[in-house]
This record gives C-alpha cells, structure tokens and sequence, in this order.
C-alpha cells in the first residue's frame, strides 16, 4: 500500500492521493479523502456513502451517510473516479 509520505508522481489513483475524490463504483458512490492506493484496493478516510448526489455543481451530497471508520474499496468495483466537491 502506497501512503503519502511524499509527493508521489503518476496518473489515475496515484495522482489524487491526498484529494478528496468520489469513487463511483458497481453498487454504490463513496467519498473521502484518499490517503492509500495498492494493486486491489483504495483507503479513504473520513468516508461517506453518497445515497443521492443531488446536483453535481452543488457544494454538497444531497444525502451521503458518514462511514463510521477509514473504509477500504476494490479498484476491480470502481467504474470511474475524480475531484467532484
């Protein structure tokens, strides 16, 4: 697992380290700030479930539920991810 230590370069997942991201995924949305990143899964911490996004331009999830702990997601559920708030 890649921690943030120090600047790390690349592209994709590697390059938001430290973002705060959305992960779209098969079954669910999730949110939080990325702060680890290895071949079969990503680690956020202060993670939410998002169960409505409401707009994309808003500045906040319609509805995203707080994860009770840093929450672990497999890169092999992720359909797509980026910087949205």
């Amino acid at each position: 697992m890649k921690k943030i230590v120090e600047e790390v370069g690349g592209e994709g997942l590697d390059k938001l380290l430290g973002e705060r991201i959305t992960l779209f995924c098969v079954n669910y949305i999730y949110t939080g700030k990325l702060i680890g990143v290895n071949q079969t899964c990503v680690l956020l911490t202060d993670a939410s479930i998002v169960y409505e996004t409401g707009g994309f331009q808003d500045t906040h999830w319609k509805d995203a539920q707080p994860l009770p702990h840093d929450w672990y997601v497999q890169i092999s559920a992720v359909e797509s991810f980026g910087v949205i708030r």
